[in-house]
């Protein structure tokens, strides 16, 4: 995709007899620049200050060599796309407006035009970063956006929104202190990879997008590294979150997925945050059936996985459970085989043996039991979780299966994690 965008570029640059390269200082009126251009020419910013809010309506190239800043004055859109085939590079844009109703953004784009490239700009700004709604083929590239920590969550922008979007490609951003770092609504065939992302809510967050791909990512604290909600068909792999609040992943209502080689390490509810059933959670599912989910691993999570309302037929296979309180908790009233073709996963506090030493347990590892499904619906029973009743009861479980509720059973429990479980990753502080 990116290749193909670069060609189209290149034919507007150098294949139009007509187009220029232009150079505008601060001197220059810039939005009489950009009116003048014609198609194909390349505005090049000297460096300094510009200051107003600019809407591009031919098919240019304005390029700020990394040294041109565009100061919106708080107020408005720093930049306005009102043109197909335009490339945006290279600028500091600050200061655009809070007016999240106007969708106030340092890049905005809001009708239906096409092949767009956004790469290697710096933006700080209360709003929005980066909104493109409408149109296909764009290229979100190599930028980094910065929301205003001194705002509440909920009063600032997302970073990169992309609505009833087509064939994008957003890679390599760096997100910090906004909303949600990539927000995706209603758009599809589109691939996030390799954007990092920290000190938000959500790292991604999906809604009614399908046949979209979240390749190597990485999300720090966060309270959802990865939130994906009312979608099908999403490729989720690869893909880091640490230091979640709340969850790691979140799937909600997401079906015929692929959830597969992502590490999430460290979802622990915050001391001021603690509350009856507000654990973190590694992976969260919800409402959610017919997915794979396999070769993750979820480490030091207070729930490893937690699934509820309805989320059945689910492949769960190759994953590394490590270090978790709670390492499953199931809230069904079906049996669920978490295990595919005599691979199992691999569970921390599994105790059992491997006599014939085929690297699988000889005994099955069945997670919950009868008084846990107690204790989910009554948190306040926890009190008398250590009784001689409760241990009792326990025991006559494990002497009289036909006593224990349906639940989760994997059949063939792997005896060490078959996962690399020392990933490479960026910095959390950038």
């Amino acid at each position: 995709m990116r290749s193909f965008n670069l060609l189209i570029i290149f034919l507007l640059c150098y294949g139009n007899a007509s187009a220029e390269v232009r150079e505008v200082t601060p001197s220059h009126d810039l939005q009489a620049a950009i009116d003048s251009a014609h198609n194909g020419d390349i505005l090049r910013l000297s460096a300094g200050i510009y200051q107003g809010n600019f809407i591009v309506t031919n098919e240019i190239t304005i390029d700020g060599k990394n040294e041109a800043i565009i100061d919106a004055q708080g107020q408005g859109h720093g930049i306005e796309l009102q043109a197909s085939n335009v490339v945006i590079k290279n600028l500091t844009i600050h200061n655009w407006g809070h007016d999240l109703t106007n969708q106030n953004s340092g890049i905005y784009l809001d009708q239906a035009h096409h092949h767009i490239t956004i790469e290697n700009n710096q933006l700080n700004g209360d709003g929005f970063g980066i909104w493109l709604q409408k149109g296909h083929h764009f290229d979100v590239l190599d930028n980094h956006i910065s929301g205003n920590p001194k705002l509440r969550s909920a009063d600032r922008g997302n970073g990169i929104q992309l609505s009833m979007v087509q064939d994008a490609y957003v890679e390599g951003n760096q997100i910090e202190h906004t909303r949600d770092g990539l927000y995706i609504i209603s758009s599809e065939n589109n691939l996030l990879e390799n954007n990092t992302m920290r000190h938000l809510r959500f790292g991604v967050h999906y809604m009614y997008s399908h046949h979209n791909s979240v390749i190597n990512n990485y999300t720090f604290d966060t309270r959802a590294g990865y939130a994906l909600m009312s979608s099908r068909h999403l490729e989720v792999t690869g893909n880091h979150a640490y230091d979640s609040r709340e969850y790691g992943f979140l799937l909600n209502f997401i079906t015929q997925s692929n959830i597969s080689h992502n590490y999430l390490s460290k979802v622990w509810t915050r001391d001021q945050d603690r509350a009856l059933g507000r654990e973190g959670k590694g992976l969260f599912v919800y409402n959610s059936g017919y997915n794979t989910i396999n070769y993750n691993v979820v480490e030091s999570a207070e729930i490893g996985i937690h699934l509820t309302a309805g989320s059945e037929q689910t492949k769960m296979s190759g994953n590394s459970f490590i270090n978790n309180p709670t390492q499953v908790k199931y809230v069904s009233n079906s049996a669920q085989e978490w295990s595919q073709n005599g691979q199992g996963n691999y569970w921390s506090n599994y105790l059992g043996w491997d006599l014939n030493n085929d690297a699988r347990g000889d005994t099955a590892f069945e997670p919950n039991d009868g008084i846990d499904k107690i204790l989910w619906q009554y948190p306040e029973a926890k009190i008398l979780m250590h009784s001689p009743t409760v241990l009792m009861l326990r025991w006559i479980q494990t002497q009289f299966p036909v006593l224990k509720p349906p639940g989760v059973k994997d059949s063939y429990p792997l005896m060490r994690s078959i996962i690399d479980l020392s990933p490479t990753m960026p910095s959390p502080q950038g």
